[in-house]
């Protein structure tokens, strides 16, 4: 794929006017850290491609988005495809659009996207094992196992991007063939960080609501009334669905996120950089006014330049 017309991609999903690109890889003998800010000037536009929406595997949720080409050549068994994994309290549907957008830019690749366990259809199924990041990248190499899709490009927002850097890590010191990991706005080890609605606070919030709710309103209500943004507070209320008796309900397994983004804090994935598998390149996506500290973009710069 270009770079240039990845990272504007990226942008987008990331609501970054400009971000900074940092890369590390062991494809050749002397890697340099490449980094670049781009404009975010992408015009929204309906791709013409294909929507697979396929459920029947027992572990999580997934459909598939295929570019013109791929849909013309129904007959070709193994187009180039890109996994993408959403963020914590997130689903498959926020990244939808985005995706759409990749197979209108690339036609002749496909994007498979997952519902993480916890979320959105996969919250109704019960993946076996501890609600840990490790156990969700597990739950996706199951899925392209049960598929038989072995994706050249992973791509990760947020706790997804922890999920595609286990992956990674899980899948031994050498990979079946080369592959692009994209991480988006997020980084290796410690997650912490200031400003925004911070995700442990808006779970712990939520955590003390009893659903069903009556409205959406009375949920964004209940939010902004607490010191949460409106941004927020009506991004929280898209993961509510119809229940019984005209209300709403989370359309995820709240107890089981909690653990989730727990265990995505402590997550440290720096070994899987330091001894990352050959052939792989591992590119490091952050907003420019994202919450990640500057010292976890020192790291990742400092990283890439001493190999």
């Amino acid at each position: 794929m270009r770079l240039a017309a990845v990272l504007q991609l990226c942008a987008t999903l990331i609501s970054a006017h400009r971000i900074s690109h940092c890369t590390t890889t062991r494809a050749s003998a002397s890697p340099v850290a490449r980094r670049a800010a781009v404009s975010c000037q992408v015009a929204a536009a309906a791709a013409a491609n294909a929507c697979v929406e396929a459920t029947a595997n027992p572990l999580i949720a997934y459909e598939m988005v295929q570019g013109t080409d791929v849909v013309a050549s129904s007959g070709r068994q193994h187009p180039p495809t890109c996994l993408l994994t959403h963020g914590i309290l997130g689903s498959r549907r926020n990244l939808k659009s985005f995706a759409q957008r990749m197979a209108l830019q690339f036609p002749e690749w496909q994007f498979l996207l997952v519902d993480l366990r916890c979320h959105g259809q996969s919250s109704a199924r019960s993946p076996a094992g501890p609600n840990t990041v490790e156990a969700a990248a597990l739950d996706v190499i199951a899925l392209l196992n049960h598929l038989k899709i072995y994706p050249v490009m992973l791509m990760g927002h947020s706790f997804g991007g922890k999920v595609v850097m286990s992956m990674v890590q899980q899948s031994g010191r050498v990979m079946p063939r080369p592959v692009q990991v994209w991480v988006l706005d997020t980084v290796p080890g410690d997650v912490w960080c200031d400003g925004g609605d911070h995700p442990r606070d808006t779970i712990r919030f939520v955590s003390t609501l009893e659903p069903p709710f009556t409205s959406r309103k009375q949920l964004i209500d209940e939010l902004t009334g607490e010191g949460f943004t409106p941004e927020g507070a009506q991004w929280m209320a898209t993961n509510l669905k119809p229940a019984k008796g005209g209300q709403l309900d989370w359309t995820f397994d709240l107890k089981g996120i909690n653990e989730l983004y727990g265990s995505y804090e402590l997550c440290d994935l720096w070994p899987m950089l330091e001894t990352q598998p050959k052939g792989l390149q591992v590119d490091f996506v952050r907003a420019e006014r994202s919450a990640r500290s500057e010292e976890h973009t020192s790291e990742l710069q400092s990283l890439t330049s001493s190999r």
